[in-house]
């Protein structure tokens, strides 16, 4: 053998070997097979942790082993044990990245040898460097590949229940810091790895107080006692896994930040619901504009982990038959939609650190058992587990290094398609069709196309703005770009099969200019020269003009978004300022504002003008007033948010709504009903959708468990926030329900969204409405055609007379025939089977009559129903109403049939809402 090529095959083996002599812990190894309720649940690559003289492991540091019963940490705690890691070890550092709503920090842990940590801004460069095959060539890219190395983000605590990952996370952290053991040492050296510790701190605290205070002493799983707190983040509960649209709580930006700081070659987001591990597939249909390299590659690296986890005798893991993978805005999809590559585990947690006997038999996915040996799950578990917090960890881990070894291998391979994604994007942006996407700059709501561009902007999708010609600030997407994928993906409609064999995992449209009400137009030809278009380098923004001339102002309305926080701002700015409606049409000059807009007597110049820039509205000045009796004054409503203690996912949403368009309101709950003279304090009170029906309304959380204090003490400081009850179980009773009727009788408003309606028809509050069932009828969230039953309502002021909005699967109802007035707004264009006009003959009426009839009635040409999306069996639903109107009492009851304030998405539906607020005392 040549002594060269010898002397270097002898240092690349040493290279692999310890450069020290390093004692296992086995008191760690002794507790971790202790708490682990099988064999079979302990795999090698979870022993030997090393007993480091220097680096204190989770059991130096805690007193205990991470998974030990009843051993749950918070977020100051995991934090202190990385900064003690980043103190005692060159390979790893922890940064903030960014603050929760609570205020709470949110930390990226760097994981990597030596060489990388002294370069871990180079690395982060090369990897820019290959997200833009505009700026790197191939030649270029091939160079880059050779010196870079690939990065895999671990992403830890999304959901505050599924508690084991920020627990396994630290306990990998300490291996891979610690371990010279030569698989742990190839990783470190070949491999960045990162890690988001908790990225929902304060979900994690309030979680892990709940634990302690609560749960921690139950015996058995199944027991019915809530297993959560009732609130995570201070909006957002489940759903801050439904953010990656919005990017609008702290958790989703923290995310996108180390997505765009780093461009992580694969995103791994630790869950825990079903046995014992799943691991990312789908069954399908996947997203239409994700890359089929990156399907291959969530398939191969899979299987990769089940091979894994089959070499050291662990059942129970597989793939495929849990999620679909169609929907876009989970947090792993930054990655998938932007090149890299998002998967997700699932293992079997137990909502804290107890051990609990699990029964699988009722477990079903894709309608096979969980107990079933099946292709994508060939070593299934059995029906009963005993499963342990320890387990969990194991699992986890067990995948994580799975995965973990496999990039660190196939690193070359996984940054080549990296960089091809980014070449395929461009490239259909330069031979298919659309060739570009034009917002105009002629909009209804200017503010919300301004919105649009700023949120395609927070994706990293590049926005040119016309600077001349013609065309003058028009908004422009050209689509030769690396994430030319997405752009479609957001801009354009949703396909979902109809003969999709397995329901969808959630929402499956999300055109955003139907969601935004924004007029979006594609075009296959580029009609805008290179230097009349300037890429926007910072967010858009819209200022209102004044045009015309005289002393009076007025806003002709359109349902825009940001009207009914401008009345809140006019009325707190000026007590002398009377805001009038127009109740039908006006001419000023060449303007004809219609029925619903707005004169403002009073105005000042200054004020004005402060109001079109503030809220980015238009406003006309004109040497008329309107008629008296053409004017209605607008009394702005004190406003109530309901909440429930057993359901707070869309109330969070609502109130988040409600702070971002600066609409002042005080959220309630159960023991305020209880309390009774709502109709002193409020004028409006809002229930947002919230899961369940009458009866959960009514009683709550059942008081079995109770008391519940759910409140802020020194011992659980993290409880009692956004609000706190000293009792969260029981409802408002049948006593608070009586509370709300008497305050709709006494002239109140009454709102309800979506599944909430149940709560007003079953209770009693109003008996018109009934519950209607659409025979086969499968809704999920998707984008429909709507069409106007009442022009006059002021709900439905500024909106035209066929529109689309976001509807998902939910309870419909309906009312007798002489009392279809209160039906505001229906479902398609077409009549109810009820109310097709008669076109056969009738007795005393002479034929002509009957003719000329029937040709007023011809037929005109409608939109589709589903204009983004799916329905199955949409006749079923068209003709039914979508918002009712109903009288009780001195009051209303406003009942939408959808949810208007869904997820801080469909912007173009809330307007109903604003309506609703600015109308509150003329809806009767």
């Amino acid at each position: 053998m040549n002594k060269s090529v010898y002397v270097g095959f002898l240092l690349g083996a040493l290279a692999f070997q310890p450069l020290f002599s390093q004692t296992i812990d086995e008191d760690y190894n002794a507790k971790i097979k202790e708490y682990t309720t099988d064999p079979r649940f302990l795999p090698k690559a979870v022993l030997n942790l090393v007993d480091h003289p220097e680096i204190p492991s989770p059991k130096k540091y805690f007193g205990q082993i991470i998974g030990a019963p009843g051993e749950m940490h918070g977020t100051e705690e995991i934090y202190g044990y990385y900064k003690e890691l980043a103190e005692k070890s060159p390979h790893l550092s922890i940064q903030q990245v960014e603050t929760t709503e609570e205020g709470r920090p949110i930390y990226l842990v760097t994981i990597g040898g030596d060489e990388s940590m002294d370069r871990l801004d180079h690395y982060k460069s090369q990897l820019g460097k290959l997200s833009d095959p505009r700026i790197t060539t191939p030649e270029q890219a091939e160079a880059i590949i050779e010196d870079a190395k690939p990065v895999y983000y671990l992403n830890g605590g999304m959901h505050s229940t599924e508690m084991g990952s920020p627990e396994m996370l630290m306990e990998l952290a300490y291996r891979l810091v610690t371990s010279e053991d030569k698989d742990i040492t190839y990783l470190r050296d070949n491999l960045i790895v990162l890690i988001n510790p908790v990225s929902e701190p304060d979900g994690r605290d309030k979680q892990v107080d709940w634990y302690h205070r609560y749960t921690k002493a139950r015996t058995e799983y199944d027991d019915g006692f809530p297993k959560s707190t009732p609130y995570w983040g201070k909006y957002v509960f489940h759903d801050n896994n439904r953010d990656g649209l919005q990017v609008s709580q702290g958790i989703t930006k923290g995310i996108f930040k180390i997505f765009f700081d780093w461009h992580p070659t694969v995103m791994l987001d630790l869950h825990e619901s079903v046995p014992l591990l799943y691991i990312s597939t789908g069954t399908g249909p996947y997203n239409e504009q994700v890359d089929p390299i990156t399907i291959g590659e969530w398939q191969i690296m899979a299987n990769s982990d089940i091979a894994s986890l089959a070499s050291q005798g662990m059942p129970g893991a597989f793939t495929w038959a849990f999620y679909d993978g169609w929907w876009p805005g989970y947090g792993i999809w930054v990655a998938n939609n932007h090149n890299s590559n998002g998967r997700f585990y699932e293992t079997f947690g137990n909502a804290g650190a107890n051990t609990y006997m699990r029964d699988l038999s009722n477990a079903r996915y894709a309608g096979d058992p969980a107990t079933s040996r099946e292709w994508y799950r060939p070593d299934p578990p059995t029906q009963k587990v005993y499963w342990s917090a320890r387990n969990n960890v194991n699992y986890m881990q067990a995948g994580v290094l799975a995965s973990l070894t496999y990039a660190a291998h196939n690193g070359e391979q996984l940054l080549k398609n990296f960089y091809q994604k980014g070449v395929n994007s461009i490239a259909k942006g330069k031979t298919e069709g659309p060739k570009a996407f034009v917002i105009p700059r002629e909009q209804h709501d200017p503010a919300m196309a301004a919105y649009l561009v700023n949120q395609l902007r927070a994706q990293k999708i590049e926005v040119h703005q016309a600077t001349n010609g013609e065309k003058e600030g028009d908004y422009v997407v050209l689509l030769d770009q690396q994430y030319r994928n997405l752009a479609v993906n957001l801009l354009t409609e949703q396909n979902y099969p109809k003969e999709a064999k397995f329901p969808p995992y959630d929402d499956i449209a999300w055109t955003l200019g139907y969601l935004y009400g924004v007029n979006v137009e594609k075009t296959d030809s580029i009609s805008y020269d290179s230097n009349e278009l300037e890429l926007l380098t910072e967010d858009a923004a819209y200022e209102g003009e004044i045009s015309g001339s005289g002393n009076s102002y007025f806003l002709s309305y359109e349902a825009q978004n940001t009207v009914l926080p401008a009345l809140y701002w006019l009325n707190s700015e000026s007590k002398n300022i009377e805001i009038q409606v127009l109740k039908n049409s006006f001419i000023i000059e060449e303007d004809t504002l219609k029925a619903g807009s707005f004169y403002f007597k009073g105005l000042s110049k200054s004020e004005a003008e402060e109001m079109a820039s503030s809220f980015s509205l238009d406003l006309i000045k004109g040497s008329e007033e309107p008629a008296p009796d053409n004017i209605q004054k607008v009394t702005l409503p004190k406003i109530a948010i309901y909440h429930t203690w057993f359901n707070t996912q869309d109330e969070g949403w609502s109130r988040y709504t409600f702070e971002q368009r600066q609409i002042p309101y005080t959220s309630i709950d159960k023991d305020d009903l209880k309390s009774g003279n709502l109709r002193s304090k409020f004028d409006v009170i809002l229930v947002p959708r919230a899961r369940g029906n009458g009866s959960d309304f009514i009683h709550g959380v059942s008081s079995e468990f109770g008391p519940l204090p759910f409140t802020k003490t020194s011992e659980y400081p993290s409880h009692g926030f956004p609000d706190s009850s000293p009792d969260i179980t029981g409802g408002p009773g049948f006593g608070g329900i009586d509370n709300l009727r008497k305050f709709v009788e006494a002239g109140g408003l009454l709102i309800t969204l979506d599944n909430s309606t149940n709560m007003v028809t079953e209770t009693g509050i109003t008996r018109k409405l009934e519950s209607y069932s659409a025979s086969g009828l499968f809704h999920p969230g998707s984008v429909v055609t709507v069409k106007v039953r009442n022009s006059e309502s002021p709900v439905l002021y500024g909106y035209p007379e066929t529109f689309p909005i976001f509807r998902g699967n939910g309870p419909l109802y309906q009312v007798d025939k002489n009392d279809r007035n209160m039906m505001l707004l229906q479902y398609g264009t077409k009549p109810r089977k009820d109310e097709e006009e008669y076109s056969g003959p009738i007795m005393g009426m002479p034929d002509a009559e009957v003719e000329e009839k029937e040709e007023a009635g011809s037929p005109q040409k409608s939109p589709p129903y589903v204009r983004s999306g799916m329905v199955r069996n949409e006749q079923t639903i068209i003709g039914q109403g979508t918002i009712f109107n109903v009288p009780v009492g001195e009051g209303s009851v406003l009942a939408f049939t959808f949810d208007p304030l869904h997820r801080y998405l469909n912007h173009h539906d809330s307007p109903m809402v604003w309506n609703a607020l600015i109308h509150w005392n003329h809806l009767k």
